[in-house]
């Protein structure tokens, strides 16, 4: 039995790959309609996205290949679609990203927030959560955890040298009281120095297992604070202005960022109480660090922090230049239209309805600015050059290049995203969505709250084995069609729509990255 499973898993990519196909291709025959055309790419994608037998960015390629050949969209419809403002405003984040993670900006700002916050169990693990989630705001949050985990790591090291230090000094100290007249020898060994080790072994290894997973756990959560956080939320920006077109002054940079950190301090919170509960009990002693094993650790995490800080050195002319980009990104973003006022679009780049400057546009000037920043203070004193400085160049390197650029972002999630728009207009060009809500309709009677537990539910279980972002490419559009047959469709217009309530608030639950954490 168990050689017939590993010859059948053997062929389980090839029958997946060739198979699903044919197997799927009578839907097509016997309903010949456009809208059940549609459905059949659609659950060919979400196979391949589940089972991953083909990469995920060649998977999102399939739109544009089978929408012409099954007349569902034409190929200029199609391909129009994977490049989108949305896919540029991921593009921007990216690039932003790569430049703090090359000139280590971000671990400088890890390392300084937590010799800032202190050694103490509770709070380090407070502070690991809080730098880790505020880094996956703005970069991924792979390569956040790969920063971090590294840290934790040789911190945990440092403190499990100090506690052998510790017990082989008090093992001394322990051995020579034996000796007094009247103690029974090995008394001491028998009762109390077992129990004692073990449930100290226990203890470190609880908090090496807290320290490593709020780490994780942080990075997932702060990803969903900004809209370029993590891949869902841009996900999300891009299908609800193709879907409802009404939504595209409501959510921007700003606004999302208004409805999202709270929530996402709200989480981190939590997760920080959910991890002192389970593996340090709420042991007052054990998280603020009663006790000379506790002092001896918090001294020990301590050094290992100043060490690991005096290595980066000074504060360089580069990582200025970033910080510099990195808060005039951020600042451009929430001044361009924050919606309790004014914003900066509206002195110039606004007629009627038409705003022609959007979050994608601070996002492409900020990053070119990191191909023209130099990584060097130039060099203006040509009098008193030497020999050497003559010979280079008066204006230094940038702060990145294109060959940096291009190994280092994933390029795969920006077919990731197109995929999904093209999903999205195929849906609605073949009446699929129109068809689905129809089908939805006794959902209606069901309260709202309800139906996002359900689909939040849902999204989490479905997460834990296949992609965010591909999960959230294929759920949206389906759940977008119990919106279109509300009662008060949300892409009708109203009179005061930047105030309108979001009928959407069903696909608004799948911001939330789930799966597992990082």
């Amino acid at each position: 039995m168990a050689s017939a499973l590993s010859y059948v898993s053997k062929f389980k990519s090839f029958v997946i790959l060739f198979i699903t196909p044919l197997l799927l291709l009578p839907l097509v025959i016997l309903t010949p309609a456009k809208f059940v055309r549609c459905a059949y790419v659609i659950i060919l994608m979400a196979v391949y996205w589940c089972t991953e037998v083909i990469p995920l960015a060649v998977t999102s390629l399939l739109p544009a290949l089978l929408f012409p050949l099954l007349k569902i969209l034409d190929s200029k419809q199609v391909c129009v679609q994977y490049m989108k403002d949305t896919n540029m405003l991921f593009l921007g984040g990216l690039i932003m990203a790569v430049a703090v993670e090359r000139w280590n900006l971000h671990k400088r700002i890890a390392l300084r927030t937590l010799l800032w916050v202190g050694a103490k169990p509770a709070q380090l693990m407070l502070g690991f959560m809080g730098v880790t989630a505020f880094l996956s705001m703005w970069i991924s949050n792979t390569a956040t955890t790969a920063m971090m985990v590294p840290i934790v790591e040789a911190m945990l090291q440092q403190m499990e040298a100090t506690s052998a230090a510790t017990e082989a000094s008090l093992g001394g100290l322990e051995l020579a009281d034996k000796g007094k007249p009247g103690e029974l020898p090995g008394s001491q060994a028998t009762f109390e120095g077992p129990p004692e080790g073990r449930q100290a072994d226990r203890d470190r290894r609880s908090m090496s297992k807290a320290m490593t997973l709020c780490v994780c756990y942080a990075a997932s959560i702060g990803g969903t604070a900004t809209l370029t956080g993590t891949g869902p939320n841009v996900v999300l920006l891009g299908q609800m202005h193709e879907l409802f077109p009404a939504s595209k002054d409501l959510v921007n940079f700003a606004s999302w960022f208004g409805f999202a950190f709270p929530n996402m301090l709200v989480m981190l919170l939590l997760a920080w109480l959910w991890l002192q509960a389970v593996y340090l009990r709420f042991s007052f002693r054990k998280s603020w660090g009663c006790g000379l094993e506790s002092r001896n650790h918090e001294k020990a995490a301590y050094q290992l922090l100043q060490e690991e800080y005096r290595k980066l050195g000074p504060f360089s002319f580069a990582e200025a230049n970033v910080l510099l980009c990195f808060l005039l990104l951020v600042g451009l973003w929430f001044s361009r239209d924050p919606g309790f006022m004014p914003g900066w679009v509206s002195l110039a780049w606004e007629e009627g309805e038409t705003k022609y400057v959007s979050d994608a546009t601070v996002a492409i000037f900020v990053a070119t600015l990191l191909f023209v920043m130099p990584s060097q203070r130039p060099q203006f004193n040509f009098c008193g050059q030497t020999e050497e400085e003559r010979k280079t160049p008066f204006y230094p390197p940038a702060l990145l290049t294109w060959k940096v650029t291009q190994e280092k972002v994933p390029w795969g999630i920006v077919l990731l995203l197109g995929g999904g728009f093209a999903l999205a207009k195929g849906c609605e060009a073949s009446g699929l969505s129109e068809w689905m809500g129809k089908q939805m309709q006794p959902l209606h009677s069901v309260h709202p709250a309800a139906i996002t537990l359900i689909l939040s539910l849902l999204v989490a279980v479905f997460t834990e084995c296949t992609s965010n972002v591909a999960t959230t490419t294929l759920f949206l559009p389906i759940f977008a069609s119990m919106c279109c047959v509300s009662p008060v469709p949300f892409h009708r217009p109203q009179p005061a729509v930047r105030h309108a309530p979001l009928h959407a608030e069903r696909v608004l639950c799948l911001h939330v990255t789930g799966g597992h954490p990082a």
